[in-house]
């Protein structure tokens, strides 16, 4: 079966505006650095249409999800020593001095940027402006150097699920309350939830949704998205620390 039946259209929302419930299970790795000024945190919407599941078999994945719909992977996978590693003092204590390449957040003509790790961190890691368009919007999202990376990547342990014929490739962001990428097309991968929560919206293939190219995920959510009916609205779910999301 061709890997394309798999596609998707995703959109997807950051927030490291931890709520109560994950700061008990997960803590926040300081990461949660509230400060006087900063806007709200993106409310968290319950309503999931994903499919969660704690006892899925490989034998089922394939049959059932893996080439025709997503599905939420939760309990496979133990990633509390690589969480550990990937709080705020850490990561900045290893890799406070590597180059990262940051990304604007418009659909089809991405900025990059290069800085520090840490100037990044201690000064463009806020929350998401709600009225920035996506050409001045910059985020910390997948270029990562592999090698520069490596001695973290190697604590990290993926889904026991990977699909014939692929290679595995892994990327590392960090984004604040409200940041996103925009829409954009996917095929097979994963993405685990390490910190805060990550809000996902998903239309099929053959469903072109409605967005301005230069608006961010933010806009698109505070001003398209709840006008749609329900009948128009994408899949979607909020994912939490430890979960997965294929």
């Amino acid at each position: 079966m061709a890997l394309g039946v798999r596609l998707l259209l995703l959109l997807a929302l950051w927030t490291l505006a931890v709520p109560a419930r994950s700061l008990r299970e997960a803590g926040d790795g300081g990461w949660r650095r509230p400060g006087p000024g900063a806007p709200a945190a993106v409310a968290e919407e319950e309503r999931c249409t994903v499919e969660r599941r704690a006892d899925l078999s490989y034998a089922e994945f394939v049959q059932r999800y893996a080439f025709s719909r997503p599905v939420i992977l939760q309990g496979l996978t133990d990633n509390s020593r690589f969480r550990d590693l990937c709080s705020r003092q850490r990561l900045l204590a290893l890799f406070g001095d590597s180059v990262v390449r940051l990304s604007t957040a418009n659909t089809y003509s991405y900025q990059k940027v290069d800085l520090p790790f840490q100037e990044y961190v201690e000064q463009m890691l806020h929350p998401q402006d709600p009225f920035s368009m996506g050409n001045d919007t910059l985020y910390f999202f997948g270029d990562n150097n592999f090698t520069e990376w490596a001695s973290l990547f190697r604590h990290y342990s993926p889904p026991p699920f990977s699909l014939l014929g692929t290679i595995p490739a892994y990327s590392f962001g960090i984004a604040g309350a409200g940041s996103g990428v925009p829409f954009h097309w996917h095929g097979p991968g994963f993405s685990e939830v390490i910190y805060g929560r990550k809000r996902w919206f998903l239309y099929p293939p053959a469903k072109t949704p409605e967005f301005h190219p230069n608006k961010t995920t933010l806009a698109w959510l505070r001003d398209t998205y709840p006008a749609l009916a329900l009948s128009a609205r994408p899949l979607e779910c909020t994912i939490h620390a430890g979960a997965v999301f294929p």
